[in-house]
């Protein structure tokens, strides 16, 4: 298998500050999918996605040839809280968020949203690392009723509990112990 050229973050930003289209077409298909994925679960559709990526990417390229970016982080967290704010100010001017935003001032910075976003992803490890120690069944019955949204009925005969107060008893157990694996784990960062 073939190793790309830009397998860092580094090498990338190298790459487009020499004039390499390569650097530039390997990003684009980077971190599409993430920002996919939150546009269309944000009342987007696939083209929103892919007009806010590329303004998000444009606005890093134009960053990086002016040499006026200083990355304090990955790019995957600086091009997600760019096409974030993007997003949310494109859905304040189509009035499809609950919330007016009449301007930029009312967003946090960029650099004030990017630990917030590192803390959230190391939050996710943790939590990823806790469902992982919890084992079976518990680790499947909380993925199904949180994750999958399947209702207790359908619990029940899966895991073959008498009736859904016996479910929902075995769901607050399994909570209880993920939350304990979590709160093991997870050390805030002061």
């Amino acid at each position: 298998m073939r190793k790309s050229l830009y397998e860092t973050d580094e090498a990338i930003m190298e790459g487009i500050r020499n004039d390499d289209e390569r650097a530039l077409a390997h990003l684009y298909k980077l971190h599409f999918p993430m920002i996919s994925h939150f546009i269309i679960n944000n009342s987007g559709t696939d083209d929103e996605a892919k007009d806010i990526y590329q303004e998000g990417v444009i606005v890093f390229y134009e960053k990086i040839k002016s040499n006026s970016l200083e990355l304090s982080c990955q790019i995957k967290t600086y091009l997600y809280s760019v096409c974030r704010r993007l997003w949310l100010k494109r859905l304040a001017e189509k009035g499809r968020y609950a919330n007016r935003i009449e301007d930029s001032e009312n967003y946090l910075s960029l650099e004030e949203d990017v630990p917030q976003h590192e803390e959230n992803e190391r939050q996710f490890g943790v939590m990823a690392e806790a469902l992982d120690q919890l084992g079976e069944p518990c680790r499947t019955l909380l993925e199904d009723f949180y994750i999958r949204a399947q209702g207790m009925q359908d619990i029940v005969e899966k895991f073959g509990y008498t009736n859904t107060d016996t479910a929902k008893n075995q769901k607050y157990k399994c909570l209880q112990r993920l939350k304990k694996l979590f709160f093991t784990s997870y050390k805030p960062e002061v």
